[in-house]
């Protein structure tokens, strides 16, 4: 294999190639290397100063280092869709062009098979490849889509030389084989390749969780609770969740075995009554003076004051004690 040799690396392919019949195929490369040999011939490139390599649908060419790069970048940028349309304007549909231009430079070398070789022409050949490339010219009015590579314009794009709109260029990360390969697109991002023109641009918010059934939000990934701010994990000393209260009876009497119990109270007004012991006497349920159980008075349902008589006190000394 030769030595490598630093290269202007143009590369042209037709839209569609494979989708035409053998005799269209044929026309459309004769087409093809007519526009591109008019292209370099008004650029001031003659044979002498570049070499090409046929890829069937689409050519390759490899231009002298002498001859300078803006003056490639501007006869690709405006005289080759001149050319284009000015064969189009007299071919039929079915011979009509549409081309996925790549300009890049880097070092090549002849291999003894005569193939040229090295890894800055595989990058060039994976941009004219890349999705948005061929997405950009699909979504476009014109017939011809320009990309450059990265070294391409931060060596000569950038600094807006005569007859290169600097400001009409994107840059774009296009998806290959080997990894993402960034680049610069001339005109309009298409709309399916958006998200890649922005390298780096931050993630959109988080989804707000959405409450389950029983109304509580899930917790955040990885098992930890906010704490009492809301902003961090909750400390150890964090109170633990009550637990659920187990299920009541409903109040009223329930007879579990051989003895009443009392799952709980209902009362409407006053109560009389101890919480435990022995009762002598009636439980009043009900206010004092509300409405009488039948058969009895509202005074028989009032209780007796509580007074005793001279004979019911206690007289210390005598040795005996009053009724309890």
């Amino acid at each position: 294999m030769n030595d490598p040799v630093n290269r202007t690396m143009l590369l042209v392919d037709i839209e569609k190639f494979s989708d035409r019949d053998d005799v269209e195929q044929a026309f459309l490369r004769r087409m093809l290397y007519d526009v591109v040999d008019r292209t370099m011939e008004r650029a001031g490139i003659d044979e002498t100063l570049r070499l090409r390599a046929d890829q069937g649908d689409s050519v390759m060419e490899f231009i002298d280092p002498n001859v300078p790069v803006p003056q490639v970048l501007r006869s690709v940028i405006t005289e080759l869709p001149a050319q284009l349309k000015a064969v189009n304007r007299m071919a039929s549909s079915a011979a009509q062009m549409r081309l996925r231009t790549v300009v890049a430079s880097g070092f090549i070398a002849l291999d003894e098979r005569g193939i040229w070789v090295g890894s800055d022409l595989n990058h060039a050949c994976r941009l004219l490849d890349a999705d948005l490339l061929r997405a950009a010219l699909r979504e476009r009015p014109g017939d011809v889509a320009l990309c450059v590579s990265q070294s391409v314009h931060a060596g000569i794009v950038r600094h807006g030389h005569l007859g290169i709109p600097a400001e009409e260029f994107h840059e774009v990360t296009l998806a290959s084989k080997n990894g993402p390969l960034p680049a610069w697109l001339l005109g309009p991002v298409p709309a399916s390749g958006q998200a890649a023109a922005a390298p780096g641009a931050a993630a959109g918010p988080a989804p707000t969780p959405v409450p389950d059934a029983s109304g509580e939000r899930p917790g955040p990934a990885g098992g930890t609770e906010a704490g009492p701010s809301g902003g961090g994990p909750a400390s150890d000393s964090a109170p633990a969740p009550a637990p659920t209260p187990a299920a009541q009876p409903p109040a009223g009497i329930h007879f579990t075995g051989g003895a009443p119990a009392f799952g709980g109270s209902l009362v409407m007004g006053n109560q009389h009554g101890v919480s435990g012991g022995r009762v002598d006497g009636d439980v009043v349920m009900g206010s004092v003076g509300g409405v009488p159980r039948p058969g009895r008075t509202p005074d028989q349902d009032a209780p007796a004051p509580d007074t005793a008589t001279p004979d019911d006190r206690h007289t210390p000394g005598t040795g005996e004690a009053g009724p309890r």
